[in-house]
């Protein structure tokens, strides 16, 4: 089975539409030692992949009773050694902490899947300046640029916010060049919603109208990119994790290493096994196959 292991908790970003800093308080990350410790007892008990998290998962540093500090991609590399553990995935991170050695366990770490969820909420400059994102929509680039490069192969999910005060027609057509550039297997999208406390608060200055027409708009764009990356696995085969049973008869539901939902038909007992899958078709939400015999 498939189970979270939280490993670092709240934010030093202070983005401007984000209450996380105020509510979760300032980035704590646990301890290398209950972390690695917690992981063998989940995989003791059965679990075969392991998703770490974090509001901010790859600003961990822990440190080490010997006193040596560990960042995300030194953690990783502990907790890879675990012989029944064949998984790996961590979330939610954030542009800024993708450092190289980080990026680099992509290609090294065979048990580390090829999904990462990075976040960068609009395709400008301008208004990710507004959102105090603190880095540029090249340096995000450049940071995907590198992960394909190491594994051509990854699948990038992402989160917007169409919307944002001030956003103009302009910066909203750079969203959607960007999206065009990343290619996202999957990704995330809301209209700006003021939260109280925050500094974006007090300036909400677009119509609902035209939030909700971006919306669809970048949604449109979003799902055609979403169902090209999942074409591309058909006839694939991908080895899935069935975590569950399917509404039908001899129906599964488990992951690709990509995070795709795979709907599986078999007559055999498949929970909780790694299973060899040919990819047949999409639906565009899921994919679905039969196992390879």
């Amino acid at each position: 089975s498939a189970s979270f292991l939280t490993v670092q908790e709240g934010c030093d970003k202070f983005c401007s539409f984000c209450v996380v800093p105020y509510t979760r308080g300032t980035e704590v990350s646990r301890s290398p030692e209950a972390i690695i410790k917690e992981a063998e007892e989940l995989v003791n008990s059965g679990v075969i992949e392991l998703t770490l998290l974090g509001q901010n998962v790859n600003a961990y540093r822990g440190q080490k009773k010997s006193g040596n500090s560990l960042d995300l991609a030194g953690l990783i590399k502990e907790i890879s050694i675990i012989r029944n553990l064949k998984r790996l995935r961590f979330v939610t991170s954030h542009p800024k902490d993708m450092t190289d050695n980080l990026i680099e366990l992509f290609g090294k770490e065979e048990k580390l899947m090829p999904y990462l969820h990075l976040p960068i909420q609009s395709g400008s400059d301008r208004v990710l300046k507004k959102m105090n994102r603190g880095h540029t929509v090249k340096f995000y680039v450049e940071t995907i640029d590198k992960l394909k490069a190491i594994r051509s192969d990854i699948a990038i999910s992402g989160d917007f916010i169409v919307g944002f005060p001030g956003e103009t027609e302009e910066d909203f057509s750079l969203t959607l060049d960007l999206c065009d550039k990343i290619k996202y297997a999957q990704a995330y999208s809301f209209k700006y919603s003021p939260r109280a406390g925050t500094p974006a608060y007090e300036k909400d200055d677009l119509s609902e109208e035209v939030k909700a027409e971006r919306l669809v708009k970048l949604q449109e764009k979003l799902q055609i990119h979403q169902l090209n990356f999942q074409r591309n696995l058909v006839e694939t085969v991908q080895e899935i994790l069935v975590e569950k049973c399917g509404k039908f008869r001899n129906q599964y539901v488990g992951r690709s290493p990509y995070m795709n939902p795979v709907v599986i038909t078999s007559t055999k007992e498949l929970i909780g096994k790694i299973v060899k899958v040919r990819i047949l078709n999409t639906s565009g939400l899921s994919l679905s196959g039969v196992p390879v015999t």
